[in-house]
């Protein structure tokens, strides 16, 4: 009885090899299955773009968030509509809970000089004040009270005096040309 002992090493190795790739097949994919799903990319609300001193900021550029201090229920709705109706970007909506909320209308800005608070306070109305007051919600912050009249026809553009970082839609970073 001869034995082929090559065949039998081949075989043995042949076996040896596949178990090795069916168990490395095997830890990859219990890896791939106990890995944690990954995290949700929030994309940002704005980005923030440089409007050099001279050039034009139109209402698209700019990204509102209204807060009613003490109006009417939803007077930040209807002011946020009419807004966007002027093509202003919509950003957050809601409530501020403030005694004595301002009796028309503010925006919030870090600079009373930024293009886009100089823009936006033109559509709120002639007694409306420009304070110098971060916030925590995105674009330009506008507080509305008790006796603001309402949203009504601005300026349709600005030119910044100065170089100023507006924070503006994604997508949009400069008017449309026409």
């Amino acid at each position: 009885m001869n034995l082929d002992v090559r065949a039998n090493s081949r075989s043995a190795i042949t076996l040896a090899v596949l178990a090795a790739i069916f168990l490395a097949a095997i830890v990859w994919a219990w890896a791939k299955v106990t890995a944690p799903f990954p995290e949700k990319v929030v994309p940002a609300a704005c980005n923030d773009t440089l409007i050099a001193a001279g050039d034009e900021l139109a209402p698209p550029q700019v990204l509102v968030t209204v807060l009613n201090a003490g109006g009417a229920n939803g007077l930040a709705g209807k002011t946020m509509t009419r807004l966007t109706g002027f093509g202003f970007a919509e950003g957050k909506k809601g409530n501020l809970s403030v005694d004595g909320g301002p009796i028309a209308a503010q925006v919030w800005a870090k600079n009373p000089k930024d293009p886009a608070a100089i823009l936006l306070a033109s559509y709120l109305g002639k007694g409306t004040q420009i304070v110098d007051k971060a916030s925590a919600y995105p674009g330009i912050t506008i507080v509305v009270g008790k006796r603001f009249q309402g949203v009504k026809q601005g300026r349709k553009t600005v030119t910044a005096q100065q170089d100023s970082y507006v924070c503006t839609p994604p997508l949009s970073s400069q008017p449309d040309a026409g």
